[in-house]
């Protein structure tokens, strides 16, 4: 069942989450800290390394970020056509379906959340050394990880331009770091000779290549969540589409170049076995020796507040999915309020309880943070988000298919060209995603995780699935406004009026 949505525009509903409060440059502090540059540099590159063997990493990051410029032709094109906070959601309820729509918001759910309580592991780990470097005593993980909690908890309960003004501070100094990282290491080539080895396409391919596209996917996460704060940016027709390009290709700058300079500091040779002896601390070790151990442990401390930054922004588009759905009735109403500030305080509350639940079971249970909280919750919320982007391409594709009036506005590239050419890029590098899921994972041969995980995806795809057919027959006020955002409560009144006049 196809749903058209009507035409985008404001309306009473819409403004209690805070409008015009974001422009590209805040709106792309969210979409920046959500893909944890200096994580990435630092950790993803070096498992690239250590886990392929191959060094044309850097290609992989040119390659996946032309490929989601592709998809985000028709992602803009169809969010001119439908405004809405949960943007997954409402696209994929508008192009195939509003119970597929529903399966989607559970999905979303799911993985933003497993991204965000993950990142709570990282803090803890990451924070442990430096709380015994600086007072001399050893704290066990969860207490950083429980002040991490906190801040998030509090920003995530303020208006939106006070998060976007404490990730931009953060994501400055983040930068800052990955930026004298990438020149001290250009300086100062192994053996004297800056190597282009890594940035020669054909060290893009071997056995590990698959792995290495969907690594460099992962480091673009994030990028999608622009739509997600539609109602809350300053004129957002031109607002997304500048924040979406713009964050593509300032991640682009800072990944392709910061992890070259690491094969040409240590050595295209060496890079394999050195991000095996060093992982994580291989860039850090880098600025120690050619810096000084100041400047390398500033950027072990930028490590832990790149990280803050990200559960802050995953926890504003958790929230935000959540809001989208209370106010439509799919989830709980409740969660559907927002607080004089424009925020979806309840949303947030919710979204924090879960994050502190996570914290505290895996304390308990003495599970370990890194590996199984922030290395399993990241490469699974990952999946997800990987599942919804080619479930949207083909939303999207099918949208223009039915509704051919918009084509004239839009055009032939924006609604045809583009979309058709994004479900063969994007289902490519989810099939990869699968294939390779267990090298992604790092689990031993025989392990049942890599098929666990996505048959976790297909039970929640199922159950949303039963759900919204269950609204057709049950709830069908609720079911009429799935998809339509700011009016749902309108459309809500006039169904059950309907039913009962």
């Amino acid at each position: 069942m196809s749903l058209k949505p009507p035409p985008a525009r404001a309306s009473a509903m819409d403004a209690q989450l805070a409008s015009d409060k974001l422009s590209t440059t805040g709106l792309m502090m969210f979409v920046l800290t959500a893909a944890t540059p200096l994580t990435v540099v630092a950790g993803v590159a070096t498992t690239a390394f250590a886990t392929t063997g191959l060094i044309g990493f850097p290609i992989a990051f040119v390659i996946i970020g032309i490929l989601l410029a592709l998809f985000g032709v028709g992602y803009l094109a169809m969010s001119r056509q439908i405004s809405h906070t949960g943007a997954f959601y409402a696209y994929i309820a508008a192009g195939i379906g509003r119970p597929v729509g529903v399966a989607a918001s559970w999905i979303a759910l799911a993985a933003y959340t497993a991204l965000q309580v993950g990142l709570y592991g990282l803090v803890g780990v990451s924070a442990q050394p430096l709380v015994q470097q600086w007072f001399g005593i050893e704290v066990a993980w969860w207490i950083p990880a429980l002040i991490c909690w906190a801040v998030v908890a509090v920003l995530g309960r303020q208006s939106i331009d006070i998060n976007g003004r404490v990730l931009a501070v953060l994501l400055t100094v983040e930068a800052a770091i990955i930026l004298l990282a990438t020149v001290v290491n250009l300086a100062n080539p192994a053996d004297g000779a800056v190597s282009m080895a890594a940035l020669n396409p054909g060290q893009l391919f071997g056995q590990g290549t698959g792995a290495l596209l969907v690594l460099a996917f992962l480091a673009y996460i994030g990028f999608e969540a622009v739509t997600v704060y539609s109602r809350e940016t300053r004129d957002e027709r031109r607002t997304m589409p500048r924040a979406l390009y713009g964050s593509l290709a300032v991640l682009m700058v800072l990944y392709v170049p910061a992890i070259w300079s690491l094969t040409v500091a240590v050595g295209p040779e060496s890079i394999v076995a050195a991000s095996q002896e060093q992982d994580i601390g291989l860039m850090f070790n880098l600025l120690a020796v050619n810096v000084g151990a100041a400047v390398a442990d500033t950027g072990a401390i930028l490590l832990v507040t790149s990280v803050i930054a990200a559960a802050i922004s995953f926890h504003n588009t958790v929230a935000r999915y959540a809001f989208a759905l209370g106010r439509e009735g799919v989830l709980p109403v409740a969660l559907g309020r927002t607080s004089g500030r424009g925020a979806p305080k309840n949303a947030s509350v919710a979204q924090s309880v879960v994050g502190l639940g996570v914290i505290i079971c895996y304390a308990v249970f003495n599970l370990d943070p890194l590996v199984d909280l922030f290395f399993y919750g990241g490469t699974s919320g990952a999946l997800g988000v990987l599942i919804l982007i080619a479930a949207t391409s083909v939303a999207v594709t099918v949208y223009f298919w039915r509704h051919r009036q918009s084509v004239s506005v839009e055009g032939t590239w924006r609604t045809r060209v583009a979309p058709q050419a994004s479900i063969l890029a994007m289902g490519t590098v989810l099939v990869l995603a699968l294939v390779n899921f267990g090298d992604l994972l790092g689990t031993p041969p025989g392990s049942v995780l890599p098929y666990v995980i996505p048959l976790c995806y297909a039970v929640l795809a199922i159950g949303g699935l039963i759900y919204g057919r269950w609204l057709a027959t049950h709830r069908p006020h609720v079911y009429a406004a799935i998809g339509h955002g700011a009016r749902a409560t309108l459309i809500t009144e006039q169904h059950q009026n309907k039913e009962t006049s």
